[in-house]
């Protein structure tokens, strides 16, 4: 067949794929806190690993993770990316800060933006605070917390999050 003049070889078309997707019992006690600008974990039982958001499971063990947990809406930068590639969903200004933040009380990074804050100022040990959406903007989203910012506390040392780096 690929002796013949005009073969077709190939051809380009676009292709869309939607999902529904449930979030599930763990996830959504997370969701739901957030339109109160709180922010919650889970974990197996007391003294446990606190994951945020909830996993529904623990990873290392598969227990059950239905213990919901508070953790405060600060934390430490423990790994952080300069982003300079634009994004049509994501509506912040290149370039910009995408960090993993170890929220005080969990023991696991969660990832977002971080704004208020010069590029090269940027560092593992950084301290900060969400930055909430007004009350009347709450959502049941992660976009609740519009970005974390730097706060006027002293940084943590790599020794202290090394673990979650």
């Amino acid at each position: 067949m690929s002796d013949l003049p005009n073969a077709l070889k190939s051809i380009v078309t676009p292709v869309r794929l939607e999902y529904d997707h449930s979030a599930g019992a763990a996830a959504t006690g997370f969701l739901r806190g957030l339109t109160q600008k709180k922010i919650l974990g889970a974990r197996t039982g007391p003294g446990e690993p606190v994951l945020v958001p909830p996993r529904g499971a623990d990873p290392r063990t598969s227990e059950l993770a239905a213990e919901l947990v508070e953790v405060s809406d600060k934390g430490t930068v423990v790994t952080y990316s300069i982003v300079r590639v634009p994004s049509d969903n994501i509506p912040f200004e290149l370039p910009y800060v995408c960090a993993t933040v170890l929220l005080d009380g969990a023991n696991l990074g969660f990832f977002h933006v971080l704004q208020n804050c010069a590029l090269d100022e940027v560092r593992i040990g950084m301290r900060v605070q969400a930055h909430w959406a007004p009350d009347d903007q709450l959502t049941e989203n992660v976009s609740s917390i519009r970005y974390f910012e730097p706060i006027d506390e002293p940084d943590v040392p790599f020794e202290q999050i090394e673990e979650y780096a």
